[in-house]
């Protein structure tokens, strides 16, 4: 078991001040919501971020009221006559924020909220905005409602992207609509030839996402279909997150390499998805072997980048490169390791999402969670009333309760995984188990105990006949190899706990 030390402004390890911002930034996205609160003072952060030049010309007013220099009523959620800076606003968030405000009702915000969530901690998420915003609530705020309008009008990343999932983009390959069926065949062939996949993890138990550079050619497949790809290949690796590790690593292997694969229009779109829409995900890039060819082109992308994430650039070499990050364990063999694993796609299985279509059952089970969603959103009013009445047992007591519920609402998102996300490839090669287990390394565990366990070869045949996905019993002998993405208590100290990685 490999303890894990929860960084500073993450969830378990947060500041008086902090946990009063995060509180602040619930406070503005129920007011968005149309959620009133009871009376009471409001309550504020005893220090704040230094002014910018430019927000010093600014009114005095905050946003929602808050961050004024004097008292006023909070704004209301028309926000038609609002003043946002343009500065510090690369991607043109204040404009997307504005439209979402005037287009989507407070109940569509509320609902895309929770529906981004997945077995997420709301906190957690919530926290990732903040600190990409060094802790301005307001800023923190226009990042994360434009991105849920990113997500539910521009993307439609769970009402398409995942709910379809490659299902649906077969389907759609055989389309008479021939901008339908480019999108689709397009989004398959980059799936099918495993242009990224997800291949393990790194030292520190982040999912490793492995780009193979190569393989891209300029034109070849429409940009439409690249983002939708990459967009799935994201939220997929989200699912495969243990607790508390909240970010994934990039390795691009540039083995290769030519001017032919150098298309900046995936770069740009790569990069504002981490910096805009996944914010505090990004955990490392590896850029493995790169040519002399691609130092000027990494002049011009490092200037793209914004300086934190940078910083988390790293250019290797060697087997020996990699190893600084990676076990030589886990790294792939053709980059000197000892990981013999290859991509193999698996076809998509007839019946693998029927449970879609078993309409009483899924409105059942998206009812309850709906539920739970309301019972940890009235926890939360309550935990902000009562602090902004100095009621300290009061907070204590509905903290432990948020926690006691977001740890439900976590854990019941995997009941509802199979009625909202369409079957990938991940889950029938076993990797995805269902039910918050994860398992990186099925046929290295697999070779481990076949000689200690004549039972493995019948495990082995039941696994193929459940299109990869492992049986219970092959979750017992596996064990090992398992890695629980949700908590498996409740209770305060559940948030953050030791990730148990053993896959050899």
């Amino acid at each position: 078991m490999n303890s894990h030390k929860i960084p500073d402004g993450h969830l378990g390890n947060l500041t008086k001040e902090q946990e009063v911002k995060l509180r602040e930034m619930w406070t503005v996205l129920f007011k968005l919501f149309g959620i009133k609160f009871e009376g009471g003072q409001l309550e504020k952060a005893p220090t704040n971020p230094p002014e910018s030049p430019d927000s010093k010309k600014k009114s005095k007013r905050g946003f929602f009221g808050f961050g004024g220099a004097k008292k006023e009523e909070p704004a209301t959620p028309d926000v038609g006559g609002l003043t946002l800076s343009d500065h510090d606003d690369k991607y043109g968030q204040n404009k997307e924020f504005k439209q979402a405000v005037a287009d989507l009702t407070p109940e569509q915000l509320r609902d895309s909220l929770w529906s981004m969530l997945k077995a997420d901690h709301p906190d957690a998420l919530l926290l990732r905005f903040l600190r990409a915003r060094k802790w301005d609530v307001n800023k923190a705020v226009v990042m994360l409602v434009s991105t849920m309008r990113w997500r539910l009008v521009e993307m439609h990343v769970d009402d398409d992207i995942m709910q379809g999932g490659e299902a649906k983009a077969i389907e759609q390959s055989e389309s008479s609509d021939h901008d339908a069926k480019k999108l689709a065949s397009d989004f398959m062939a980059q799936t099918r030839m495993g242009k990224s996949f997800i291949t393990g993890i790194d030292k520190q138990g982040r999912p490793i996402c492995l780009i193979r550079v190569k393989m891209h050619k300029i034109g070849v497949h429409s940009e439409k279909s690249t983002e939708r790809y990459t967009v799935h290949m994201i939220e997929t690796a989200r699912l495969m997150l243990p607790r508390p590790i909240e970010t994934a690593v990039i390795l691009f292997d540039m083995t290769d390499f030519s001017l032919a694969n150098m298309d900046y229009a995936p770069v740009k779109f790569i990069i504002k998805c981490f910096e805009a829409n996944y914010p505090e995900s990004l955990g490392a890039v590896l850029i493995h072997q790169a040519p002399w060819i691609f130092s000027g082109i990494w002049k011009i992308i490092k200037g793209w980048l914004d300086p934190v994430v940078a910083a988390k650039v790293h250019f290797t070499n060697t087997t020996e490169d990699l190893e600084e990050f990676i076990d030589r364990s886990r790294i792939l063999k053709e980059f000197g390791g000892e990981d013999d694993a290859t991509f193999e796609y698996i076809e998509a299985q007839p019946g693998e999402n029927d449970a879609m279509k078993d309409t009483v059952k899924r409105e059942e089970v998206l009812a309850k969670h709906k539920a739970l969603s309301q019972e940890l959103q009235d926890a939360t009013k309550h935990w902000i009333e009562a602090a902004n009445k100095n009621d300290e047992a009061a907070v204590e007591s509905w903290k432990a309760k948020r926690e006691e519920l977001a740890q439900q609402y976590s854990k019941h998102y995997w009941i509802t995984d199979p009625y909202i996300r369409a079957r990938s490839v991940y889950d029938r090669n076993g990797v995805i188990l269902g039910g918050g287990k994860i398992k990186f390394y099925p046929e290295q565990e697999l070779k481990d105990t076949t000689a200690a366990d004549p039972t493995t070869a019948e495990t082995e045949e039941k696994k193929i006949k459940t299109n990869g996905t492992a049986p219970d019993s092959a979750i017992e002998i596996e064990e090992k190899a398992e890695i629980t993405v949700t908590p498996e208590v409740n209770g305060v100290e559940a948030a953050a706990p030791a990730v148990a990685v053993s896959a050899n």
